[in-house]
Formats: structure tokens, C-alpha cells, sequence
């Protein structure tokens, strides 16, 4: 099964750890478009974006152009405790497919919080802490971003708010369970504790919630507050800009044995991990060294790439938020109360999006019963249960795979492994029970959410 050339896992040393991040956008021809003050319709400034975000973090957030930013030492020794983490081969899957293709996943798991998040969430908890605020405002979906958030903020002594999207909050007990461990309030969104859930719950009554909802609140929550910020586990440049660590990494450790993917698959979201993945191979591509298939994968019942809309959105329901220019389904857009967890936002990157525009990368909507399927099997054959985030992107490697199985091609596939289920048992359940079913909404559901889009400047 193991050819003796290439290990089961692909360590880096502690030493090989990268020392900067990656901003793709000192790459881009085309820029992501800037934020605009919905007021105004004018690129939102430093000063206005210093009302919600850390002052540290708007410089990332707007900086175009500095291609290479310093990790600081704080955030370095932090991710030494579960950093480098493995490049895996999947001998075992390719075996189980019968695949000539060869299949590496990058897992990020392997640590407490179950997933890829803990990057992102100890860098901005850094920069709140230097900032000498002393909490901080969110939101999360199936509840990675607040579980890792949660953490960060234990180990720098901020307190930290978390707007947990309801339906994953009643879903995912234990996962709640673990936020409150860690020192952190957590509400079910939309909720009755601020303005804007009461008004969301008036207008969609039942509604089981969205990212969108939670954003609102969070923003909401940190306005209220003297010394809190909100922070943000997906979407934003600098979010992507702090998982770049998963793709250099992953660059590194393939180029220690000279293998060079073909394809690189993501489940995409808000396109956090997906970002993070891609960036450094993205960036060779942008400037012509090298070329890759790169798939972003979402689910067929939020499908923001596959049928949104490349325009200016709010980025959150209660409309309190900048405008972003992205593929969106309409800030009024509630995905259906799905196990696609983390996956349910309705707009995505404006880094991805114009990566998108630009025909730089794919994309590929699928239906959740196919996603437990390939999480089943690849549980069985490489030992890992994994989030149904990170089982989209498993789905399309198979695909991938299996084609290469009709063509003879021997392919080199590279998907991202974002985290572990262990706290997805539900649905894990519901799939075994056969009780799990497929939704996909209507053009007239996809219509009403664009109706909700905001005038264009």
C-alpha cells in the first residue's frame, strides 16, 4: 500500500513553522473590492472600521499591497503548541477508490477547538489584548470559530460574547458546552437580547437563524459595550490572511518531497480555510510559476458561489454591517436548517469572490446525504471522523479521485481536512438513521434573496 517513498504524515519541525503570513492581494491584478459605508456608498475608512474592529486588525484588513506581514512572536509560541500540524497521504482512501490518483489532506484538528479556526482566533485576540480592551463580540455557525475563540480569549484573560447561530446551538449541545468551559457566554441567534434579533425574530418568526442574524447581534453587542471589538472567524482579508499558515505549511511540506498537486479542493463558506489553502499556490499561479485546478466546494442548500450574485451585500441580516462586494445569496437569505454547520453564510470572500470572478478557481455545490457519504467512508478507511464542514471538500476529492479511476490519470490531489465531528454526532446520527434528507432552494427562494440586495454604486 505505502510505495516507501512518500510517509503516511508530512511533519514539519517546529523550526519550519512560517514566521509571516501570505497577503494574496499583493498578488491580485484585480483587488477585492473595498468595504463601503452603506450611508455613504464610499470606501469605509480606518477611523469609521475603528468603531467595530482592532486598530492592528483594520491595517491588515486594508492593506493591498505589503505582500509579507510578521507573525509576532506571542501568536508564534501559540501555535507551537499544536503547529506544524501533519500533511497526511491517503493511502488507505486511495486503496478503498482503487485510484490510481494520489490523495494528501492537511489536517487541522489536531487541537482542542477541533479545526483550522484557532489560527485566526489567537491572532485577533492578540491584537485586542495589545489594544488593552477587555473583551471581545462574535458570532458561529456550527461553533469551530466560537469554541477557538473562546479558547484564545481564556488564555489572554478577555471576556468573550458569542451569537451562536440557534439552530446549530440546539444541534450541538456539547460544542456549546465546551465555549462555556472555556469562559464564554454564549446566546442562541437570533435572540431577544438585542434590537436587531428582536426585529429578525419579528419578521421571520420560528426562524432557526443564520451567520447573518449572528453577526448582526455580535456587532450589536460590541456597539454597546465600552472596551469590547467585534472580531470575525471568516470573510474578512485578515482572517484569510492568518490561515495563509494552513497552505504555507502545506507548500513547504510538499516541496520537501517535490510532489505538485494537480487539484486543491476547499469547502468554502465564508471561504476562511479555502483561503488559507490556496493562497500561496494561488499566488504562483498569479504570477505565471505554476498552474493548479483549484475547487472551492459548498453546499447545494447555500450555494452563494454556484447561484449568487457578484455585487455589493451587507454582510449581515440586520443590514448593520459594511457592504462587501461578493458572490451572495442576499443578506435576507436563511439557509435551511441543514448540517452544512460553518458552510450556511450567505455571501463569501471578497478576496475568493473576485479570485472567482476572474475564473482563477471552481466551484461545485453538493447535497448533504452525498457529503456523510464520503464522511463515512473516509471515517472507516483513514481513522478520522471528520467535521461535515471539511466532508464537502472530502466528497470532490473522491469525485476527483474516481474519475482518475475511468481515465487512468494519476493526479495529485490536495484537499483541506478543516476539523474534526466528534461534536456533529446528530448529524451523524440522523445520516445513519436514513432520516437525513436533501434541500435545495427554489429560484423563487434564491430570487427573494436577491430582492433584498442593497442599490449598487
Amino acid at each position: 500500500m505505502n510505495d516507501n517513498k512518500i510517509p503516511y504524515k508530512i511533519y514539519l519541525s517546529e523550526d519550519e513553522i512560517p514566521k509571516q503570513w501570505y497577503n494574496v492581494r499583493a498578488d491580485m491584478k484585480n483587488k477585492p473590492a473595498p468595504l463601503l459605508n452603506p450611508a455613504t456608498l464610499k470606501p469605509m475608512t480606518a477611523e469609521e472600521l475603528g468603531a467595530v474592529f482592532c486598530d492592528e486588525l483594520i491595517k491588515q484588513e486594508l492593506d493591498d499591497n505589503t505582500k509579507w506581514i510578521d507573525i509576532p512572536d506571542d501568536i508564534l509560541s501559540f501555535y507551537k503548541m499544536y503547529r506544524p500540524s501533519p500533511l497526511v497521504r491517503a493511502y488507505c482512501l486511495e486503496e478503498k477508490l482503487k485510484t490510481p490518483a494520489k490523495i494528501y489532506y492537511k489536517f487541522e484538528g489536531n487541537n482542542t477547538s477541533g479545526s483550522h479556526k484557532l489560527n485566526s482566533a489567537i491572532a485577533q485576540a492578540y491584537y485586542a489584548k495589545k489594544q488593552g480592551l477587555k473583551g471581545v463580540t462574535t458570532e458561529t455557525g456550527a461553533g469551530q470559530w466560537g469554541t477557538a475563540l473562546s479558547m484564545a480569549c481564556a488564555y489572554l484573560g478577555l471576556d468573550c460574547l458569542v451569537y451562536m447561530v440557534k439552530v446549530s446551538y440546539e444541534q450541538k449541545p456539547f460544542r456549546r458546552e465546551v465555549m462555556r468551559t472555556y469562559g464564554a457566554t454564549v446566546t442562541p441567534s437570533p435572540s431577544d437580547t438585542t434590537e436587531v434579533g428582536r426585529k429578525i425574530l419579528a419578521e421571520f418568526p420560528g426562524t432557526t437563524g443564520s451567520l447573518g442574524c449572528a453577526i448582526s447581534e455580535a456587532v450589536e453587542a460590541e456597539a454597546t459595550r465600552e472596551g469590547y471589538k467585534y472580531v470575525l472567524g471568516s470573510v474578512l482579508n485578515q482572517v484569510l490572511l492568518h490561515q495563509t499558515i494552513i497552505g504555507l505549511e502545506t507548500h513547504t511540506a510538499l516541496k520537501k518531497y517535490d510532489i505538485k498537486p494537480d487539484i486543491i479542493i476547499g469547502c468554502a463558506g465564508g471561504g476562511s480555510n479555502l483561503g488559507g489553502l490556496i493562497s500561496p499556490f494561488m499566488g504562483e499561479k498569479l504570477r505565471g510559476e505554476a498552474d493548479y485546478r483549484i475547487i472551492a466546494v459548498e453546499p447545494a442548500s447555500c450555494p452563494s458561489f454556484t447561484r449568487g450574485k457578484f455585487a455589493y451585500d451587507f454582510c449581515d441580516t440586520g443590514k448593520i454591517c459594511p457592504l462587501a462586494k461578493m458572490y451572495t445569496l442576499g443578506s435576507q437569505f436563511i439557509p435551511s436548517p441543514n448540517h452544512a454547520g460553518g458552510l450556511r453564510f450567505h455571501g463569501m470572500s471578497p478576496i475568493l469572490s473576485q479570485l472567482y470572478h476572474d475564473g482563477l478557481m471552481e466551484a461545485v455545490a453538493v447535497e448533504q446525504t452525498s457529503v456523510f457519504e464520503a464522511a463515512t467512508t473516509f471515517a472507516r478507511v483513514e481513522g478520522i471522523l471528520p467535521a461535515p464542514e471539511s466532508s464537502h471538500a472530502i466528497r470532490v476529492a473522491i469525485d476527483e479521485a474516481l474519475k482518475c479511476k475511468e481515465t487512468g490519470e494519476e493526479k495529485t490531489i490536495v484537499f483541506g481536512l478543516t476539523g474534526t465531528g466528534y461534536f456533529d454526532m446528530v448529524a451523524y446520527q440522523k445520516y445513519n438513521d436514513g432520516a437525513m434528507s436533501d434541500y435545495i432552494p427554489t429560484d423563487a427562494e434564491i430570487e427573494k434573496g436577491f430582492a433584498g440586495l442593497p442599490a449598487q454604486p
